[in-house]
């Protein structure tokens, strides 16, 4: 069959004579995320929102507005070749440079909790680096396929992307937003590995990056103070370790099945950011540990299917969807891996979304179009194996091949 080695490398699977035009398995992966998502948010804020705002559904509804937004923005993107972004990739650049500087200029960022990383848009904030990291991951993509070559062969082709990528961080940091610069840098340098850049020069980039945030974080009191509570956060479980350690009890309290659906204790003004960078520890809590199997095989569904989906599109010779394919891929699971270890205590805070499930619109806007666009990598893959014109509207639900 003409789809057979495609279907195959995404799903494992052959369909018969008749496939489905989307990846439903992975749209369901997402959807799926974001509906527990909206519940989890709704509960850990119920409390919160009453008690402020005198609305229990406050976060709720909003959280819902910014889903409908994602997905439209996603709808949007289906419909556009991915040709267009590869051709307008450096202006994504710039935009992304742009968006970080502006939210860095006196009254036009937004202070909240000391740092500088929103941009007032009247009903809403936007979180600049959200926005940020997906045109990065776009703009390297497309240099990856334009100096693919120089990259590869040349010490000055691999430093022209290092010191974009550098600014971009330095930008981060000063806002300051440790964990976007992190996982901004990790992000694109694997991006770089997988494209066939040379490991030395890779390893050497890696290690010099390490030294320099280390010593950021080392040199920094507030970010001491977080490497050495997330050591021992039960040192000072009511001051610099109070955060951790309701997290901690939180998961702890789920056990097996958790102790109900709005059932925490937790998120009842305990646990700080319940509804945002700590969702993870309420739904831990509430539905114990199989729902958090649940949630970490559905991450991994999403993230091997990302892989899957980059690894086809390289095999047909489009390695602009595959370096994008695996930008993204690799952006859910380095984030998601963080918010999780952070919310255990495995790793130092960060103030990282959960990916799909945090409230927060810049995240779950941005989140949507990332999804979008791998569908979209993986319909044009189809198209191209099999020989079928692409277009900008939607394909069509099914279509037949002849064996």
């Amino acid at each position: 069959m003409n789809m057979a080695i495609t279907q195959q490398g995404l799903s494992g699977r052959s369909s018969g004579n008749r496939y489905h035009s989307l990846d439903y398995p992975l749209l369901l992966a997402v959807l799926a995320l974001i509906s527990i998502g909206l519940v989890m948010v709704s509960s850990a804020s119920i409390t919160l929102a009453d008690r402020e705002l005198g609305q229990p559904f406050h976060y709720a509804i909003r959280q819902g507005i910014y889903i409908v937004i994602g997905l439209m923005l996603a709808a949007f993107l289906l419909r556009m070749p991915l040709r267009y972004l590869e051709k307008t990739s450096f202006y994504l650049l710039l935009l992304s440079i742009g968006l970080l500087f502006l939210v860095l200029i006196p009254g036009v960022g937004v202070k909240i909790n000391g740092s500088y990383r929103w941009i007032n848009l009247g009903p809403v904030n936007l979180q600049v680096s959200e926005p940020a990291k997906l045109l990065f991951i776009i703009y390297m993509a497309g240099y990856l396929v334009r100096h693919a070559a120089a990259v590869q062969t040349s010490i000055a082709g691999f430093l022209k992307p290092m010191a974009m990528l550098g600014l971009v961080a330095i930008l981060l940091l000063m806002e300051p937003d440790f964990g976007s610069a992190v996982v901004v840098v990790a992000t694109n340098l694997c991006m770089l590995y997988l494209a066939g850049v040379r490991l030395l020069p890779l390893a050497g980039v890696f290690v010099l990056a390490f030294v320099l945030l280390a010593g950021l974080a080392i040199s920094s009191p507030y970010r001491l103070e977080r490497l050495t509570t997330f050591l021992n956060p039960w040192a000072d479980p009511f001051d610099s370790g109070f955060q951790l350690t309701q997290s901690l009890i939180a998961i702890g309290r789920g056990e097996i099945f958790g102790v109900g659906l709005g059932a925490s204790i937790q998120k009842l003004f305990y646990l700080p950011e319940a509804h945002t960078d700590f969702v993870f520890a309420v739904l831990a809590e509430e539905a114990g540990l199989v729902g958090v199997l649940v949630i970490i095989a559905l991450y991994g569904f999403l993230v091997i299917r990302a892989f899957a989906i980059a690894a086809v599109a390289q095999k047909a010779g489009r390695p602009f969807a595959a370096n994008l394919a695996w930008g993204i891929g690799t952006w859910f699971s380095l984030q998601s891996f963080i918010n999780i270890g952070v919310n255990m205590g495995l790793l130092p805070t960060k103030g990282l979304t959960l990916p799909l499930m945090s409230y927060g619109g810049s995240s779950m806007v941005v989140m949507c179009a990332a999804a979008a666009l791998l569908l979209r990598i993986d319909y044009e893959t189809r198209c191209t194996v099999e020989g079928l014109p692409e277009s900008g509207a939607t394909p069509a639900k099914w279509r037949r091949t002849d064996t």
